[in-house]
């Protein structure tokens, strides 16, 4: 019997990874390539929808050439994928009616404001904040501002969804319009408790019920190929998850109590609250985290960072203070403390659990003695505090000790920011040996899916690479957070 494989699609906000896992759960072959980020007003971001498909397309092709294996031995197909980005295509052609519409786009602001009224009714249901990020009153302005959107709607022909249910569309040549509770969960349209689209939320923004996908557990099936070049017809799509659900699910964060953070552009943290919907009072989300066939479904308190890794660039392209991000441990390690230099990186806001938009970024604490260095490891230090926040709120309302907590993302490289992460939040901080744990969450559902692996085997999948405790003292951390609370303070 040969071997078999599953293919997983990362789709991200700027690109794509396509990658191929063995029965071990193992990377075999990745294919990444960018695409085009479109701006064409400010605030506004979109993405051309046959963009998207191109570069999966370019990445399914670049891995079986790479790996030299025959199509047929791919099992299945998983996906995971920027949330809450929208895209509207025509159910009989499946031709995009316009750009997709990104998660990042501000262009509903007002019409957000003005629904301020209903947000306690929204967040009761949704676990989320009427907020531009998130997707039903993308759906709505593209009802109300393209003529091709409204009459299809008005024939029943249009349909709605993030990028996974766009994939799955392509990917089956129309055969299916489904998606997952973890993305259905980040549309402001699904009510956690009910587990479905809610009429009286569809009604608020005006979106048709028979736009929308259905819903299957992100294990379940989700059709199979039809006309994809490089791929025979009927491998099955059978693990569909969004993408911070899916780096959780990849890190093993199966239980109840288990935590992750993603260092990228932002910083994301998932903590996973089991079968338990906790309706947050600190700015956090709460959130669908995956649903298994047979299961109940298991919920995520969410918090970001919106500037994280992007700190970093900011000394490197702004300040040029280094000329490669992965300088910047190098640059830190050369003095023993920031030297009371403070750095609140709200670049672009603060997010949870502040959420204070206007607040700008500083840099307090500066004297004559003060060089790049000193600068440099204070941004360090401001990218683990700013996760001592979140992670501080979510254990407060989950009433959950937390014991460890796993990180993924390029950023986790740098055994100094690692350090400080551990030292802050006072428990260890673990490194898988791989840290692309979005790409391993599409691939684990997939195969779960598909009987390629059970449960307790995804335990075993992803072993650590590295291991971090805190190496100070409680009174030194709570001398060194009130610091940071006090900068805080002083940015918004």
């Amino acid at each position: 019997m040969k071997s078999q494989y599953i293919l997983a699609i990362d789709q991200g906000t700027t690109g794509t990874t396509v990658s191929l896992f063995d029965q071990k759960g193992q990377v075999v072959q990745r294919a990444d390539q960018d695409f085009e980020q479109l701006f064409p007003q400010s605030g506004w971001v979109e993405h051309r929808p046959q963009d998207i498909w191109q570069t999966v397309l370019f990445g399914i092709k670049q891995v079986l050439s790479k790996a030299s294996l025959a199509p047929h031995q791919i099992a299945a197909i998983g996906i995971t994928n920027q949330r809450e980005t929208v895209v509207a295509w025509n159910r009989s052609t499946g031709e995009p009616v316009m750009n997709a519409i990104v998660w990042q786009c501000r262009r509903t602001t007002e019409q957000c404001k003005k629904l301020k009224s209903k947000e306690k009714m929204v967040r009761a249901k949704t676990g989320l904040l009427m907020d531009p990020y998130f997707s039903a009153t993308k759906m709505n302005w593209i009802l109300k501002n393209n003529s091709k959107a409204k009459v299809l709607a008005n024939q029943g022909q249009l349909c709605f969804g993030t990028i996974d249910s766009f994939l799955i569309s392509k990917l089956t040549q129309g055969k299916s319009h489904k998606t997952d509770p973890s993305n259905a969960s980040r549309t402001l349209l699904f009510n956690l408790k009910k587990q479905s689209f809610d009429s009286e939320l569809l009604k608020l923004f005006g979106i048709p019920a028979d736009s929308l996908p259905q819903i299957e557990p992100s294990n379940g099936h989700f059709g199979v190929t039809k006309g994809v070049p490089g791929l025979p017809d009927g491998i099955p799509i059978h693990g569909v998850i969004g993408d911070q659900q899916s780096a959780l699910f990849g890190q093993g964060g199966l239980s109840k109590g288990d935590a992750k953070i993603t260092f990228g552009t932002g910083s994301f943290l998932l903590f996973n609250t089991g079968t338990q919907i906790i309706s947050s009072k600190k700015g956090l989300l709460t959130t669908v985290a995956w649903t298994l066939k047979g299961q109940k479904t298991v919920y995520a308190l969410e918090g970001g960072a919106f500037i994280c890794g992007a700190a970093v660039q900011w000394l490197r392209d702004g300040l040029g203070f280094i000329h490669k991000s992965s300088e910047v441990e190098a640059l830190a390690r050369s003095v023993e403390t920031s030297d009371g230099v403070e750095f609140v990186p709200a670049l672009a806001g603060l997010g949870a659990p502040y959420w204070q938009p206007q607040a700008r970024g500083i840099i307090t604490g500066l004297s004559r003695g003060t060089t790049k260095a000193h600068i440099a490891r204070a941004t360090l230090e401001a990218m683990a505090l700013q996760n001592l926040d979140i992670l501080e709120a979510m254990k407060s309302e989950a009433r959950i000790k937390l014991s460890r907590v796993r990180v993924d993302g390029g950023a986790t490289e740098n055994d100094l920011l690692m350090q400080l992460q551990a030292d802050y939040l006072g428990i260890g901080v673990e490194v898988p040996q791989n840290i692309e744990t979005t790409s391993t969450g599409a691939a684990l559902m997939a195969g779960l899916g598909v009987g390629l692996w059970s449960l307790t085997d995804l335990q075993k999948v992803n072993p650590l690479r590295k291991k971090f405790q805190s190496q100070i003292e409680k009174k030194q951390r709570s001398e060194r957070v009130k610091k940071w609370h006090k900068a805080i303070r002083l940015s918004y």
